[in-house]
């Protein structure tokens, strides 16, 4: 293993597998593929019983997790197989991780644009409010962002790499930002919630702008910050497991749930609505009339008392 992986340098761990369903042209694409800048070598094309396949694999001179290598695997597909011959495969541990990240990035911004859209009805409906809900929404986004930073500051550059349990740098694993960005949205919201209902609350029974947020952050600081204390040291606790892309969920959850509950929820938040004053209750009569109505639940009636006899 060690000798084969110097001589064909470290793509050998993560080779291209190459299939082709004509066999007429299977020497002449792996002629062109060899001679491809980035491709370290090729082994001889192997042809199937029947004849009616052909196989040979290409171990490009950059490995899986260096910048290189994609580009590697799109010019092969975009130019050089064209050019050579149609009806080729490009597979191999390289090509799906690729596949796979091409894809995700393909789809993320759809899952963005419905998480928040579905979390803008809701808080429109709930509070009433357009100036909240697309606060809210940015205040989301902002913690959100900062746990993209810091996970990609330590796992991509290698800040505290090593003091965190990271070996070494690398690429964030593909599918860790499409995981994280429900769930912290989804906590992000539920805190949100839980303070603007009380700030609401409060505001409905008569109080000023100023004194409705006080009131509501001193009634919901204590729970929302112990709360994301537990949600912390629960998301942190993973990064004692060895896998790396389990450790990479953890680290950026961890990281977005402490932001979001201190800086955000109880910095932010408040000093945002303090300085719009009444913009924040501002709503649109003819989206009040189409936004169902919510009416708070009464809370159910006490049984009357019997009196117990001796």
């Amino acid at each position: 293993h060690r000798i084969l992986a110097s001589g064909f340098g470290p793509g050998y761990d993560a080779p291209l597998v190459f299939v082709s369903c004509s066999t007429d042209n299977a020497r002449a694409v792996a002629a062109a593929v060899g001679h491809t800048p980035g491709i370290a070598s090729v082994t001889p094309v192997r042809t199937s019983d029947d004849g009616g396949a052909a196989m040979f694999v290409a171990y490009p001179r950059t490995g899986l997790q260096e910048a290189a290598t994609p580009g590697v695997v799109h010019r092969l597909r975009d130019t050089v197989v064209p050019r050579a011959g149609g009806g080729v495969l490009i597979g191999g541990p390289n090509a799906g991780t690729i596949d796979f990240s091409d894809a995700v990035s393909e789809r993320l911004p759809w899952l963005i644009v419905v998480v928040v859209g579905l979390s803008l009805l809701l808080l429109l409906v709930l509070v009433r409010s357009v100036a909240i809900a697309a606060k809210a929404a940015v205040m989301n986004l902002l913690s959100i962002a900062a746990a993209y930073g810091v996970l990609t500051a330590v796992v991509q550059w290698g800040w505290l790499g090593h003091q965190l349990g990271f070996p070494a740098a690398t690429p964030v694993t593909p599918w860790v930002p499409l995981f994280m960005f429900p769930i912290l949205f989804g906590l992000s919201t539920d805190y949100e919630v839980f303070l603007i209902s009380r700030v609401r609350e409060e505001y409905d029974l008569g109080a000023e702008t100023r004194t409705a947020v006080t009131r509501g952050l001193a009634r919901t600081a204590r729970v929302i910050t112990a709360a994301a204390a537990i949600m912390v040291c629960v998301f942190l606790s993973v990064l004692l497991v060895g896998d790396i892309a389990v450790k990479q969920v953890g680290l950026g959850l961890g990281v977005a749930v402490l932001i979001d509950a201190t800086v955000v929820r109880m910095v932010l938040v408040p000093a945002v609505m303090e300085l719009l004053g009444r913009v924040n209750w501002w709503l649109p009569g003819w989206l009040d009339r189409i936004l169902p109505a919510v009416e708070p639940g009464s809370p159910p009636a006490r049984s009357p008392e019997v009196p117990v006899r001796s």
